[in-house]
């Protein structure tokens, strides 16, 4: 099945060149890509895709106000991705209070960026980890029990010893890239890591592993040491 994406960015190039990335996989086929809100609007009620891609800084009417309007018209299959220069709090704030399927800086490798996609289609949620990294630590007041019971994680014991170690990198906030720079292993082994953990520990993304290490006790705020 092909994934057909709208694309609105106002930055021509970064748009023409995001389209190309997309369209040269063999899953993903971008139908069309606009240069503001209002077309973006126009564009995914007329060619009603399977996911939009949305800068948040936009001439005419933002991406976060075009997908406010997209999400409150009924397009419940619609998944929506947000992208920005800039990772403020009161955009992630905005974003998931709007119940777009993820939040991603432009500063994202292509590979990173079509992960986003994929995870955002698949129903799940993708948080830039660089955002998720910043956001660890205000985490952990709210979602650490009154007494953690680390024995009692669900799954943790079904993971190896390398499955504990990428855990903990991505439940702080780490990036695959740099996951494999702190292990001394290769980006695609992380990923392999990165999946086993979440299907072991039954979590659908990064977000949820943070929530998921805080809540057992599993971590601290800027914690590098072993589970």
């Amino acid at each position: 099945m092909t994934l057909r994406i709208v694309i609105a960015d106002d930055h021509a190039m970064f748009r023409s060149g995001f389209r190309a990335v997309l369209d040269a996989q063999p899953d993903m086929e971008c139908v069309a890509d606009v240069g503001d809100g209002y077309s973006a609007v126009e564009a995914v009620t007329a060619l009603d895709p399977d996911l939009a891609v949305l800068d948040v800084r936009m001439p005419k009417l933002d991406g976060l106000a075009a997908a406010r309007e997209l999400m409150s018209s009924g397009r419940r299959d619609l998944k929506i991705v947000l992208l920005t220069t800039f990772g403020t709090d009161d955009y992630v704030r905005s974003a998931l209070a709007s119940g777009v399927s993820g939040f991603v800086l432009k500063s994202l490798p292509p590979e990173e960026l079509v992960t986003a996609i994929r995870v955002a289609a698949r129903g799940d949620t993708y948080l830039d980890p660089s955002i998720t990294s910043r956001l660890a630590p205000r985490l952990a007041d709210a979602l650490a029990p009154a007494v953690p019971d680390r024995d009692r994680a669900p799954g943790l014991d079904r993971l190896t010893a390398r499955e504990r170690e990428v855990f903990l990198l991505m439940a702080t906030g780490f990036s695959n890239t740099e996951i494999g720079e702190q292990l001394y292993v290769g980006e695609q082994t992380v990923k392999t890591h990165v999946s086993r953990v979440l299907a072991k520990l039954g979590l659908r993304d990064r977000v949820h592993a943070v929530r998921f290490g805080h809540h057992h006790g599993l971590i601290e705020p800027h914690d590098t040491s072993g589970l």
